[in-house]
């Protein structure tokens, strides 16, 4: 029998970001007791453009 092999959890590099935007718009609680699926996909689109903002903006300086 072939041993299943591990699922090993990838690091997102800009998790910290996508969690203190959350914390900002006020949707942390709701992550953390109903996981990121339970966002709306204008929820999600809100937390996605402001990172892309603040990357575009560090990236500049």
């Amino acid at each position: 029998m072939k041993q299943p092999k591990p699922k090993v959890k990838r690091i997102d590099p800009l998790e910290p970001l996508k969690m203190e935007i959350a914390a900002e718009l006020g949707l942390l609680s709701q992550i953390d007791s109903h996981g990121w699926h339970s966002l709306t996909a204008k929820e999600a689109g809100r937390i996605g453009g402001l990172m892309t903002q603040r990357k575009r903006k560090k990236s500049e300086s």
